[in-house]
């Protein structure tokens, strides 16, 4: 984790919390590193998603010519 970290609080349920203890130990991370990796992971693909929104109600379009 970086030293300019914000801590925040967040509320798992009591099963989320143990399976990502586990995972923890299991690959030697934090929860921390776990729960930003998820999270960064979320927020890319949204990303993606809005910009594919925007793009097709720009007007533009795309065409794929893969089939």
């Amino acid at each position: 984790m970086t030293t300019l970290s914000k801590r925040s609080t967040i509320y798992l349920d009591p099963a989320l919390h143990q399976a990502l203890r586990l995972k923890a130990l299991e690959t030697s991370r934090s929860m921390s590193e776990i729960i930003n990796e998820a999270v960064k992971e979320a927020l890319a693909e949204d990303a993606e998603d809005l910009a594919a929104f925007d793009l097709f109600y720009s007007g533009q379009r795309t065409y794929c010519l893969d089939s």
